[in-house]
């Protein structure tokens, strides 16, 4: 997530800097065959082009309405997931007997499933973005913890060596840490540590959580409609690609020099054009790790910090900090 006020002009040209590239070439040629070798008929009316650019605004328009949404609820799933955690927190601190090590067991745990699942969370498929050329560039601004530091390294700090090797044993390791937390429970339910509402009302956080979990992995696993996908990246380039046959004309009206114009102007509404389908690409995946995720990582050592408080202890681990403006 980025953290400033905004991404600077900058920061966005060299991030689609190809583009104009490419857009360039594109606007030149038709230029040069039209003006140099006086070839005039490549130029297509404005009223063809200017329908082709109303369908792809509308289209380009509706997939980052989309992708917006899909961010916007994982934020607000992450930020259950907050509220959830501290209801936990607290819901353990005064159920269970004064217990110390308890409490100490079960709020590590609980740092350790929130570990699993951003780690979970940050694990590359297939059609996300983050191979290509230019976020790979940008990511160089920032760092993604879960790929420079290995879960094994990170679990050690919250669990004991036995459940670890169990945890890391298992295929979807969150939702094993969860069950051993049920488990945990029901043994301090047996052993008459928790009262039965108790049990039931810790029970139903667990249940929770669940259910946060699987709505982020449903996000994470069910991408934007590619078929959508497709249909906005096609409309876009062919609008870009026939863009400056359709405007010759219009700055021929104005004179013979005037028609160089078109290589500016092409490649400025055509960028505008590719701009926003970037955006809407950087935006459809709110957990692959990149410049505009949600701040899972963030938000989980907040949690932490807010647990360990609860147990009084001193030396609590910092927050997150922005690395250039980007939160992760």
């Amino acid at each position: 997530m980025h953290s400033g006020r905004h991404y600077s002009i900058k920061e966005f040209l060299i991030w689609t800097r190809r583009d104009i590239y490419v857009l360039f070439v594109l606007a030149t040629i038709p230029t040069v065959i039209y003006q140099v070798f006086d070839i005039k008929c490549i130029a297509i009316p404005w009223v063809a082009i200017a329908l082709i650019g109303t369908a792809a605004a509308f289209i380009v328009g509706f997939k980052n309405t989309q992708t917006y949404n899909r961010l916007w609820e994982a934020r607000q799933i992450y930020g259950a997931i907050v509220n959830s955690s501290r209801a936990w927190g607290i819901m353990v601190r005064d159920f269970v007997e004064e217990d110390k090590k308890i409490h100490q067991e079960l709020f590590y745990r609980h740092c350790a499933w929130l570990t699993a699942l951003r780690y979970q969370l940050r694990e590359p498929r297939a059609w996300e973005n983050m191979t290509k050329s230019y976020n790979l560039e940008y990511k160089k601004f920032f760092t993604v913890s879960e790929e420079k530091i290995p879960l094994e390294e990170v679990l050690q700090n919250y669990l004991t060596s036995s459940e670890q090797t169990y945890i890391l044993s298992k295929k979807n390791r969150a939702t094993q840490l969860i069950a051993l937390q049920s488990n945990h429970l029901k043994e301090l339910y047996n052993s008459g540590k928790i009262e039965n509402f108790q049990y039931v009302a810790l029970e139903k956080v667990l249940t929770d959580l669940y259910d946060h979990q699987g709505k982020c992995e449903r996000i994470k696993n069910f991408p934007y409609p590619r078929q959508f996908a497709s249909l906005n990246l096609f409309f876009i380039w062919l609008f870009v690609f026939m863009l400056p046959f359709g405007i010759l004309n219009e700055f021929q009206k104005l004179g013979d020099d005037f028609v160089w114009l078109t290589i500016p102007f092409s490649v400025i509404v055509s960028w505008l054009f590719t701009s926003m389908e970037k955006v809407g690409e950087s935006t459809e995946n709110p957990f692959e790790g990149s410049a505009n995720d949600v701040p899972i990582t963030a938000m989980s050592r907040t949690i932490e910090i807010d647990l360990r408080d609860m147990l009084d202890e001193e030396n609590l681990p910092a927050p997150i900090a922005a690395e250039n403006k980007i939160l992760m």
